[in-house]
């Protein structure tokens, strides 16, 4: 009768049993109760001003101005006319002002991803005389602070008549998110594996089809957490909509409404609350809706096979 032999190899080898080791002393580690505990404090020390927060968007303007969250454990009383009144109001309106948001933030997100992914794989996979140059160059361009082009960038939108429309907002948006937009997926499409495209090329395929069929699916976790992030940041961007669009209803977004409702003499503070909540639906919303592809887009690349 044969025996049969096992080898290090069959099990994966010396090397494979030390990174099992380690990484079952790592769950050890971060599943023990301190580690647990400690997780349990940071949440609930995390989440408390935000409870606060909600808690007052619900209580009468006088329990908000007269003491704190906290007592409304002593004294329980809960109203929607803070909501009413940020919604609806005659003073207020955030309605307009979401539709605003929504109007800058949406084509803020489309128009950077979509001449990203174009300059990206021009980047990662096409010839071309000082490719490399124009790379650093490009990436170069995100250490020029934003505040320094804010006026040069309102000055041209004035002299070509685009003040007081949503383009100065459009473009100042997309034009600051295009930088590191190009360097992230680049470096994405830089991890596609050569054969695949080597493949597609002996098959007949353009760059037009390569960039289609095969790039665009691959790094669709990478397009969805640039536009989680992008997303973001526009939606809660508060310097641009001062200076390109001010305070008019017309073009101004939530963020600027919101700041002004502390009213010119404090009168309206109360409201803030309500209208935090209000600013954070949407954004709750697209978060919930992409995180899987989010979170795909995070640990792509962090694992080799």
């Amino acid at each position: 009768m044969n025996a049969v032999t096992t080898t290090p190899q069959a099990h994966g080898g010396p090397e494979s049993t030390a990174v099992v080791s380690s990484a079952a002393r790592a769950r050890k580690r971060l599943s023990s109760p301190g580690a647990s505990t400690a997780a349990i404090i940071i949440a609930v020390l995390w989440t408390l001003p935000t409870f606060g927060l909600l808690l007052s968007s619900f209580r009468p303007e006088d329990d908000i101005k007269g003491n704190g969250w906290w007592n409304w454990f002593t004294d329980p009383e809960l109203t929607f006319e803070s909501y009413r009144e940020v919604l609806f109001g005659s003073q207020t309106e955030l309605s307009t002002y979401v539709v605003n948001s929504i109007a800058i933030t949406v084509p803020s997100v489309v128009i950077p991803v979509t001449l990203a992914l174009l300059a990206a794989y021009a980047f990662a996979w096409m010839r071309f005389p000082f490719r490399d140059s124009l790379f650093v160059a490009m990436f170069a361009l995100q250490i020029v602070p934003i505040q320094i082009a804010l006026v040069p960038l309102l000055q041209i939108f004035v002299d070509v008549g685009l003040n007081g429309t949503f383009w100065p907002l459009w473009i100042a948006h997309s034009t600051f998110a295009l930088p590191l937009a190009i360097y992230l997926l680049h470096n994405f499409m830089r991890d596609v594996p050569a054969e695949l495209v080597e493949a597609a090329r002996v098959d007949g395929a353009g760059h037009v089809k390569i960039f289609g069929t095969i790039m665009l699916p691959l790094i669709m976790p990478a397009i969805a957490a640039f536009c989680v992030f992008q997303f973001l940041w526009v939606w809660n961007d508060l310097l641009v909509a001062l200076t390109f669009a001010g305070s008019t209803s017309d073009v101004a977004p939530l963020t600027a409404r919101i700041a002004e409702l502390v009213g010119t003499r404090g009168t309206e503070w109360h409201l803030l609350s309500a209208g935090a909540f209000v600013s954070m639906v949407i954004p709750v919303i697209v978060f919930l809706g992409l995180q899987r592809f989010f979170v795909r887009g995070l640990l792509a690349g962090s694992v080799k096979g």
